[in-house]
């Protein structure tokens, strides 16, 4: 059914676009009924407005807190007009039938995100008349068109012009849901806001909002369907914040997981870094003063797996940093045995213009990598509050972030060979890259260089193993990290036969003297960190 739209209900915080629709709806014959802010920019543009109080008998009060707030703003959004009882209580007390309601919310987010901002600040900018009025509206969408976000305004207008004046009972049931879409997300940043500053990490109910950012060719299979949806804008850099440069393929599902995997483990590192992933585990990662150095140290960590993978960095990609990238298989992967070298995702801080330039252009698959901006990196601005959200069937589990790294305060060294200074830094390296890669793990590092990486492991000798014929002749004299205790003595001795010089590890198991007797037998340094790292 479609239904002409006489008159018309304008409230919003955001005012692009307003006076142009607004105009244009009354250039249609529609009456506007507006307040405040909104109402003196409409009239002052020359739109033809009748103030609120016009319609409801009473003046804005309260500092603004009561406008629309009446039986005669919601008996005109909630009336049936097919129901005689409805039309006849309409009549009875002069209530107008109100046929669009264009209103958006206070922007309470905006308001909270700012350095400063106070509870009554915060509180001021929650919005209660707004989504009344779109739930009122929404609600009776049979009969009300309900308008959110200026991107709707020219899918309103179109349809009026061809239509002579009305809007179709599909177009009114799309608002509609993504208008009840908008007041749950809003009242959901409402209560995260309020259990923050009460200090509930784990309230009674969670409600989690997600803009749906864009539909995905699939998910992690053909058979999948899969979308991608951001959390409201924070101030952290992440592969959520990042911009998709022009070019390249589609991004995948896998390939956000992947690069999220990537990204997340190169901030962890002050100095200039790169990071190699594949399958959410890292093949490759290193530290140097040089950017282009660490790139090539990190990608000859295992040139074979690099195939296809994710390249994440902390600096900006210049022209040579893009050269070494699409050389790696030519200039350092190809005397090592690997086949062939592409990367699906380069996400990094920055890229210069003639980078970007070599990149798509310097070999055949340039064309294809999505290059990722994410702007510069800053630790300060990590969201400690974000849930990591695991999916069960039927339900989530939520727990904090692990956002724990190196702690050199509460490090032990409980054997008797104590680590060098390069030791201790290859054990850092090693221990963060241990936490981003799933357990069982065993990570191998020296001269500040992944050498070889057990994953996923269902025991942690088998990924020591994994580890060790990675590394090959090169473990020797190695750093190696375990994201939990060693429950046995046996990866120490198997680290003893490929010349290990350290360790990392939690500690605390039961068996920990008979580890660190073997750790003395073979004059290894090892060194207990207090916390473990498990990643499932």
């Amino acid at each position: 059914m479609d239904v002409k739209i006489k008159t018309a209900l304008i409230s919003v915080s955001d005012k692009e676009g307003i006076v142009d629709f607004a105009a244009a709806l009354s250039g249609m014959g529609v009456k506007i009924i507006s307040t405040g802010g909104t109402a003196k920019k409409l009239s002052e543009a020359g739109v033809s407005v009748a103030g609120i109080e016009s319609v409801t008998g009473f003046p804005e009060m309260m500092d603004g807190r009561v406008k629309t707030l009446h039986p005669k703003i919601h008996g005109g959004l909630l009336g049936l007009r097919d129901k005689s009882e409805h039309t006849a209580a309409m009549a009875e007390h002069n209530i107008e039938p109100i046929d669009l309601v264009c209103v958006n919310l206070y922007p309470f987010e905006q308001s909270i995100a700012k350095a400063g901002c106070t509870l009554e600040e915060a509180i001021e900018n929650i919005d209660i008349g707004g989504p009344s009025m779109i739930r009122s509206a929404a609600k009776n969408h049979k009969f009300v068109t309900v308008v959110t976000n200026p991107d709707q305004y020219d899918k309103v207008l179109e349809q009026m012009q061809s239509s002579d004046g009305a809007v179709n009972e599909k177009l009114r049931s799309d608002f509609a849901r993504i208008a009840f879409g908008l007041t749950a997300s809003y009242d959901a940043a409402i209560a995260k806001y309020l259990n923050g500053r009460a200090g509930i990490e784990y309230p009674e109910k969670v409600s989690i909002a997600l803009k749906k950012e864009t539909s995905l060719r699939y998910g992690e299979n053909p058979h999948q369907s899969a979308a991608f949806y951001k959390l409201p804008a924070g101030p952290e850099t992440s592969v959520s914040s990042a911009i998709l440069l022009a070019g390249g393929k589609e991004i995948s599902f896998n390939n956000l997981l992947d690069t999220n995997a990537a990204f997340e483990l190169v901030k962890e590192f002050a100095r200039p870094a790169a990071v190699v992933v594949k399958h959410l585990n890292p093949c490759g990662c290193a530290v140097d003063e040089d950017i282009c150095q660490a790139y090539r140290k990190a990608y000859e960590g295992d040139v074979v797996s690099a195939f296809g993978s994710i390249v994440a960095l902390n600096r900006k990609v210049d022209v040579e940093l893009a050269q070494t990238i699409m050389e790696s298989y030519s200039r350092f992967g190809k005397a090592r045995g690997a086949s062939g070298f592409f990367a699906e995702v380069i996400i990094a801080p920055e890229f210069e213009p003639d980078a970007i330039e070599i990149i798509r252009t310097l070999k055949a698959w340039g064309g294809r990598v999505r290059l990722m901006q994410t702007g510069p990196i800053d630790r300060a601005k990590i969201d400690c509050s974000e849930y990591d959200a695991r999916c069960v069937v039927g339900g989530f589990l939520l727990q904090r972030r692990d956002l724990v790294a190196w702690e050199p305060d509460v490090l032990t060294y409980p054997t008797k060979a104590r680590p060098t200074d390069q030791q201790l830094e290859d054990l850092r390296i090693a221990w963060i890259t241990a936490k981003h890669v799933k357990s069982n793990t065993i990570v191998l590092v020296k001269n500040s260089r992944i050498l070889g990486v057990g994953a996923g492991q269902m025991n942690r000798v088998e990924s020591g193993l994994i580890a060790f014929k990675n590394a090959g002749d090169e473990a020797k004299g190695s750093a190696m990290a375990s994201d939990a205790f060693f429950p046995f003595p046996d990866n120490v001795e198997n680290a003893a036969k490929v010349g290990i010089a350290c360790i990392v590890q939690p500690g605390g198991s039961n068996k920990d003297a008979e580890v660190i007797a073997a750790a003395d037998k073979h004059g290894i340094a090892m060194v207990f960190t207090g916390k473990r790292h498990f990643k499932h």
